[in-house]
This record gives C-alpha cells, sequence and structure tokens, in this order.
C-alpha cells in the first residue's frame, strides 16, 4: 500500500466510522451537552496533550543521550510528530520507524543506533501497556465481560507482546540466533525467487551488521547509558498518564460523573488493543470500538462524541503536525519513498 493510499484510507474509515458512530449515538441530550461544556477543562485537555508531547520529545532525547548520541529538544518534537503520521498511513501502526530512522540519520546517528532508539521508544510505551492491562482486568473486569471480540483480541494481543518480548529479549542474549534465523528466512526468500542469488550475500551481511550495532546499542541503553535510560522510562510513564487524562477531562467538561482510575484502565486496555490493529493507524475500529469501551464509563449517547473527541485530542492534532513536518521537511517525494522501501524489506526483498 502506497503512503498516498494509506493516508486516504485513514482518512475514509476514520469519517466513516464516526459519521455511523455518531448517528447511531446522538441524540437531542447530546447536542445540549456539548453546548454546556466547560471550555476551561477543554483547554485543559489541550495542555495535556502538549505535555504528552513534551514528554515523548524528552524520551527521544534520553534515549539517544543513552546511546551516547547528542539530540535538541525541537528534533524530539520532529520525531513525535513523524510517529503519529507513521502510524496513521501504515497497518499495525508500523510505520512511524522508518521515517524517524531516516530523520536521525540525517542528523549523523547510525542506522543501527536509530533503529535500537525507536524501537526502545516504542517497547517502552507497550511493555508499560502490558503490565498495566492485567491489572486492568484483575481491577475491572467489568471491561471485558461479555464482549467475546474484545476478549479475543485481548488474548490475540497477549500472546503477540508475549513472542515479541520473547524475541527481542533473545536478540539481546543471544544475537548469533537472530542472525542465523534471519540467513535462514533470506535462503527461504531467494529460494522463492524474491531476490537475486548476487544480493544474497550482500543482504546476509547488512543482517548481520545491523543485529550487531542493534545489541551493542541495547547494552550501551543498561550500561553507560542506564541513568538516562531509566529517565526515558518514566518520562514514558509520565506521557500515557498525560494521554490518559485527556478522556477524564472531556468527561468532565460536559458535567458527566466519572471514575478517573476506571478511566485509566479501559484507555490503558483500549489503546493496547490498538497498537495491533491492521488497518491504518487502527482507523474505524479506534472509533467505533472506543464507542464501546467508553460506553462503560459515560451514557451510550455520550459515549461516541467522547470516542472521536478522544481520539481527536490525543491522535488527530499529533497526525496533523506530522503531516506538516513530514511535507516540509521531509518532502512528500522522499517521504513516499522511505515508505515504499519499509513496505518491501517487510515483504522480503532487500534489494528493493
Amino acid at each position: 500500500m502506497s503512503l498516498r493510499k494509506g493516508l486516504i484510507l485513514f482518512v475514509l474509515l476514520t469519517f466513516g466510522v464516526s459519521a455511523v458512530v455518531l448517528f447511531s449515538s446522538v441524540d437531542r441530550e447530546t447536542l445540549q451537552t456539548i453546548l454546556r461544556a466547560d471550555k476551561r477543562l477543554l483547554f485543559l485537555a489541550l495542555m495535556l496533550v502538549f505535555c504528552a508531547w513534551l514528554c515523548d520529545a524528552s524520551r527521544f532525547r534520553a534515549l539517544a543521550h543513552a546511546a551516547g548520541e547528542d539530540l535538541g529538544f525541537r528534533m524530539g518534537l520532529v520525531l513525535t510528530w513523524l510517529h503519529y503520521f507513521g502510524c496513521a498511513v501504515t497497518p499495525m501502526q508500523s510505520g512511524g520507524g522508518p521515517f524517524q530512522v531516516y530523520v536521525l540519520y540525517r542528523q549523523n546517528v547510525p542506522i543501527g543506533k536509530g533503529i535500537a532508539i525507536t524501537l526502545t521508544r516504542t517497547l517502552l510505551t507497550v511493555i508499560i501497556l502490558g503490565l498495566t492491562v492485567p491489572l486492568a482486568v484483575l481491577v475491572e473486569p467489568d471491561l471485558l465481560r461479555g464482549k467475546i471480540f474484545l476478549k479475543g483480541a485481548f488474548s490475540y494481543v497477549l500472546v503477540f507482546v508475549i513472542l515479541s518480548c520473547a524475541l527481542v529479549l533473545l536478540s539481546f542474549l543471544r544475537p548469533d540466533v537472530i542472525k542465523k534465523w534471519a540467513s535462514i528466512a533470506m535462503i527461504w526468500v531467494k529460494r522463492l525467487r524474491l531476490v537475486k542469488a548476487f544480493k544474497l550475500i550482500q543482504s546476509i551481511k547488512r543482517i548481520h551488521l545491523e543485529v550487531d550495532n542493534y545489541n551493542l546499542n541495547l547494552r550501551m541503553f543498561l550500561t553507560c547509558g542506564r541513568r538516562h535510560f531509566i529517565a526515558a522510562v518514566l518520562l514514558s510513564v509520565l506521557h500515557l498518564f498525560f494521554i490518559f487524562s485527556v478522556l477524564p477531562c472531556l468527561i468532565a467538561s460536559v458535567g458527566l460523573p466519572f471514575n478517573f482510575l476506571q478511566a485509566l484502565l479501559a484507555q490503558a486496555v483500549f489503546m493496547f488493543i490498538l497498537y495491533f490493529i491492521p488497518t491504518p493507524g487502527a482507523s474505524g475500529v479506534a472509533e467505533g470500538g472506543g464507542a464501546a469501551i467508553f460506553s462503560l464509563l459515560v451514557p451510550w449517547n455520550m459515549a461516541g462524541v467522547m470516542a472521536i473527541a478522544w481520539r481527536f485530542f490525543t491522535e488527530y492534532l499529533a497526525i496533523a503536525m506530522g503531516v506538516v513536518v513530514a511535507v516540509r521537511m521531509i518532502g512528500w517525494g522522499v517521504t513516499e519513498k522511505i515508505h515504499k522501501e519499509a513496505a518491501h524489506k517487510k515483504a522480503g526483498d532487500p534489494g528493493a
């Protein structure tokens, strides 16, 4: 899927599902409640989003320092917005990394370090959510009770995360095993005639080099860069706290009661699932699923509005900033090229 098609699909699914959600939930009382919304609390929600961006940018800086690189705060913000943009146009929110690695490379950060920094940033968020979700299910069992689809999605994601964490741990402890598996995979790719024979050895050597660089930088995080790595973990927790505080602000702005802990845990479960939804930026599922999850917190006639408002503050604003950064700083043509190269590599064509 091209970058342009991914962005179009994201917009179509977002607006289409949002329209269905609003049509099925909004009534006259909803409109009256929205008109009475406290503008100060809406402004507070916006400030919380800014604080989340600042934490994310600072996290990029901390991870860069842990890897022995000096990254400016402005560049941290650029990487934050590019992450949102890349996630919005790719399945399973996986497209932010290539753009970030490219920008870091332009800042003279080696590719191996760039991959380690961006991957560690994402893993910190996923691991924190992965630890929070079981707690949420224990404390608030109603979040999944009677919801077969959510239970199935939760189980699928849990298995996926366990396997991913095991793979990362293996890449840290036994990089030779990862190299062996990668070499076997490349040989199978050659047998399928997806890569030419003369490029096979080059590709395997490049993979081995990047695995070594990645492993070296992870070890650097946990040794000489330990202080900055711990700071990145704390900033990751703060980032999620600010993001999760947006929904309670939105609910309070329309005068509805809420339980802060319940709202936090519901968002943790939902965001955890959204990381692995196959549509670009989890579009469609985020709006429809958000209405279903948030109906546990607010009346149904406000659940759809809350889901879309939550997405607007926590995702759409950052995605819009990411589009501006991608076009002005990288250029649409280069951005499209990076996206296609990343897609070809995932498809097993390193010669692309």
